[in-house]
């Protein structure tokens, strides 16, 4: 039997990019793990959640885990909305979908309006698992710069205006995390929010607006896109991994009600119901508003002592933006392929994410990396940052 002859072109074409995940390392033990965008240990709150899933199990007993589960998760849909609301996002029921996390949103979205026709543009660097997704669908998509201040709405309005006057297709779909991004922890300014908005309308694509670290910004939160969108041309995906528990997978779509139509349609019921009615009673019992308080404080803390190292350790030739929020620190090393870096540091028990993985062209991030402040403590972060910041200066004195 020929196995390839029953699987579809488009799956085909999709199976010849590099496998989900190729990019995390493995990691040796004890491995101080600058490399992993996951919430401190220490902020999972893991007996919250205990003393939640008790609760509903003594008050519902058998509810939720049924398929259709238990009525906290119309709960948990009531009090997304009512967040999203104080954030200036004003949805009706019909007009949220609740989905497995963030990553099914994206693939939800993607599968219903991206085909091998359809054009994505996505911000350079990007989240190396969006591309991932759009990659399963197109191969047309193109990079749009960014810098301190976000997406270069500038370089985005020359590439539309050219694409236009040259008859090319233009983008249906704008994929971009405007506050603290991954990888950058950069922050779309104000002034560029608006011209995006702008442009989506004279040239008529959706954005996509990818807002897992919007709660996590350590100055006051910017407005969401969402929150100032008009037309109806943005897409909210949001998530509570990163301000409760990744492992909850708790995520949603924000839109026009015939786009959730659309999503719903083609995620059917591949719901968790128990974990979204464990969310909703771990919801009912806390405040939300003081934990994020809580999460601002310690990541803003944990991102200075990461900084505060890099201005000790590393060399001066190295450069870094300074992270607006979310959980990463994007450093640029000239004259370094930071994936030969990686495997010097990986001797040295650290660990962090080569650049080339969240560029469309992987050349374009061979000088770069992602470090990450959120998982480990701080005398971690400060013992990691001394064993990089020596294997950096070692290999930069013996090739130049």
């Amino acid at each position: 039997m020929k196995i390839e002859s029953f699987i579809s072109d488009n799956v085909k074409a999709a199976l010849k990019n590099d496998p989900p995940g190729e990019w995390m390392p493995m990691l040796p033990k004890e491995c101080i793990r600058l490399s992993s965008g996951y919430p401190d240990p220490c902020l999972v709150p893991s007996r919250q959640i205990k003393e939640a899933v008790a609760n509903l199990i003594e008050e519902e007993q058998d509810l939720p885990l049924h398929y259709l589960g238990s009525p906290r998760i119309d709960v948990l849909k009531k009090q997304i909305q009512k967040r999203l609301a104080e954030r200036g996002i004003k949805v009706e029921e019909e007009e949220l979908l609740i989905t497995s996390g963030a990553c099914q949103a994206l693939d939800l979205i993607a599968r219903v309006l991206v085909d091998e026709k359809s054009v994505v543009a996505v911000e350079a660097p990007t989240y190396m698992e969006a591309l991932e997704i759009f990659r399963n669908y197109t191969t047309k998509i193109i990079n749009i710069p960014i810098d301190e201040n976000g997406l270069q709405t500038n370089v985005l309005e020359k590439e539309l205006r050219e694409r236009k006057q040259k008859n090319l297709p233009l983008p249906r779909i704008l994929y971009t995390i405007p506050t603290a991004q991954n990888p950058t922890g950069t922050t779309l300014v104000p002034e560029r929010r608006h011209h995006l908005l702008k442009l989506a309308g004279e040239y008529d694509f959706l954005i996509l607006e990818d807002d897992a670290y919007g709660e996590l910004s350590f100055e006051d939160s910017p407005l969401p896109l969402k929150s100032m969108d008009t037309e109806g041309r943005v897409l909210h995906v949001g998530s509570l991994s990163k301000v409760v528990a990744p492992g909850m997978r708790v995520g949603w779509i924000a839109g026009k009600q015939a786009f959730i139509s659309a999503f719903a349609w083609f995620k059917k019921d591949l719901d968790h119901p128990f974990s979204q009615a464990s969310m909703a009673s771990f919801l009912e019992g806390i405040d939300l508003q003081d934990r994020l308080k809580t999460l601002k404080e310690v990541y803003r803390e944990k991102s200075e002592t990461l900084i505060k190292s890099l201005e000790k350790y590393f060399p001066e030739c190295v450069t870094w933006y300074m992270p607006s929020g979310g959980y990463f620190v994007w450093v640029h090393i000239p004259g370094m392929d930071t994936s030969e870096l990686l495997d010097l540091s990986l001797d040295k028990g650290v660990s962090f994410i080569p650049g080339k993985y969240f560029f469309l062209n992987p050349q374009d991030g061979t000088e770069f990396l992602r470090l990450s402040f959120c998982f480990e403590g701080q005398s971690k972060i400060v013992e990691g940052i001394q064993r990089l910041g020596k294997l950096i200066s070692e290999y930069l004195n013996l090739h130049y």
